[in-house]
């Protein structure tokens, strides 16, 4: 037990020394599951991933067509708001940011942002230029192998901190909408489930934008 303490304040060192531990979080080498809810059922002949808002043509793709999309594999650093962040993840998935770079997506010039919903009406909401950036993923995958339930299978937004991208903006975690099934594009921003709780807009990572 001390042995692996020892390891994780001496990786949480490492990590703080590099830049990449934001304000008021701590090292997990864990993977905490954190949800609202009951975990829903997955039927790969019924789900369906649906595109529509400020797009030229609204989109249904089957579980089947989904697997059948561009894949992209990310490593990522991921920051939870209740203070856990995760170092080196791996995730594989499909990249918002390809399928409108390859016009399997067509959005119109209104399109200012993005609204993930979810299973049991779940939402969360994300400026596109964030949705469109190297560090937003539409994952089916976690450190190779399958979602598992409780992490949000079949699929799930995924948003981190790619190492050396300080460019990039990083959100919380929870601007990553589990049990996707739709992609709502938006010329005005709405609040998703935990913003209309009381949770911060933006959710910037570094600048600890927690609550509004």
């Amino acid at each position: 037990m001390f042995e692996n303490m020892f390891r994780r304040r001496n990786l949480e060192e490492q990590v703080r020394k590099e830049g990449r531990l934001p304000p008021g979080q701590a090292l997990t080498q864990k993977f905490p599951v954190l949800h609202y809810g009951a975990v829903p059922r997955f039927n790969p002949a019924t789900w369906d991933l649906r595109v529509w808002g400020e797009v030229e043509e609204e989109k249904r793709w089957t579980w089947a067509e989904f697997n059948q999309l561009p894949r992209t594999s990310l490593l990522m650093d991921i920051h939870c708001v209740t203070r856990w962040s995760k170092f080196d993840t791996t995730w594989e998935g499909v990249s918002l940011r390809v399928l409108v770079d390859q016009g399997l997506i067509k959005l119109k010039p209104g399109a200012k942002y993005l609204m993930q919903h979810a299973e049991y009406g779940f939402t969360a909401n994300l400026p596109v230029e964030v949705a469109l950036a190297e560090n937003f993923l539409l994952a089916t995958h976690f450190d190779g192998q399958p979602l598992s339930p409780d992490h949000g299978y079949p699929l799930r937004g995924v948003v981190g901190y790619i190492p050396g991208s300080d460019d990039l903006p990083t959100p919380y975690f929870w601007k990553g909408a589990k049990w996707l099934r739709g992609l709502e594009f938006m010329s005005l921003d709405r609040p998703g489930f935990w913003e209309q709780a009381g949770y911060h807009n933006e959710a910037d990572v570094w600048k600890e934008e927690r609550f509004r």
